[in-house]
């Protein structure tokens, strides 16, 4: 069952959604070679606690941080550690917030460094491009097909690939609400989206693949079944009467 919002009740999602983006903000002037992803969680799990909220990810079915941090073929779920980042190195950034219960989620991919250019770079700018053309089909009496489709033509037009077997998700007092969100899609099909619906939409784009390994060490990190790079863009957002309403938007 999809539950749909007030506008009340988006608006204090978008209030979660700020101080999530000022993490992001926060984190990015950090994404440097020899700084650890353990630092970067440090530095985020106390920004925010400090604004009254609570890292959402820290304790979620046993995961052990404020942040999902995942380099290079690594796709998603990546446990903060201690190994420095190198330059050069996708490095993809996945946090949630929970302000007076309500859940926000969001994710950002650098290149570390800034090095800009190469394959890590366009793979990175085609995840967004294809994130905000997922975004764009959000309107009310459209589908969730719609959106995947839409994902799916930025990033296959590109050469890139998605991972179909990782999906957006809905997202309001749970961090994991219906329906399903896929990064791909048949237009027209799936749930109709209307006013008071809030999605968690996030492309998960592969060089050369869109098969996937999970970690059987840790149990949490995914990733690309041939090693090569993958990216990983996210924001919450809001169906309204107006079209989408970007909840995770930095200002």
């Amino acid at each position: 069952m999809i539950i749909r919002k007030s506008r009340k009740d988006i608006e204090l999602m978008q209030r979660s959604g700020a101080v999530l983006a000022q993490v992001h903000d926060l984190l990015a002037p950090m994404v440097k070679a020899g700084v650890t992803t353990a630092e970067l969680d440090r530095v985020a799990e106390a920004f925010i606690r400090e604004a009254g909220g609570v890292p959402t990810f820290k304790g979620y079915q046993g995961f052990p941080a404020a942040l999902c941090t995942s380099v290079n073929h690594k796709v998603v779920h990546g446990i903060p550690d201690d190994v420095p980042l190198a330059e050069g190195d996708l490095l993809s950034v996945d946090c949630g917030v929970t302000l007076r219960g309500w859940v926000s989620d969001s994710a950002r991919s650098y290149v570390v460094g800034g090095t800009g250019g190469g394959e890590a770079q366009r793979l990175i700018d085609i995840s967004y491009e294809s994130l905000e053309a997922g975004i764009a089909a959000c309107q009310p009496g459209r589908t969730v097909g719609d959106v995947g489709r839409a994902v799916q033509e930025v990033a296959e037009a590109a050469g890139f690939h998605v991972i179909r077997k990782l999906v957006g998700h809905g997202v309001g007092r749970n961090m994991h609400e219906d329906p399903q969100v896929p990064n791909y899609g048949t237009p027209g099909t799936g749930p109709v989206l209307e006013p008071g619906y809030v999605f968690a939409l996030e492309p998960m784009i592969a060089v050369g693949t869109a098969d996937i390994v999970e970690d059987p060490t840790d149990g949490w990190s995914i990733y690309t079944a041939v090693g090569s790079l993958a990216a990983h863009v996210e924001h919450t957002v809001a169906i309204t009467e107006d079209g989408p309403l970007v909840l995770t938007r930095s200002e």
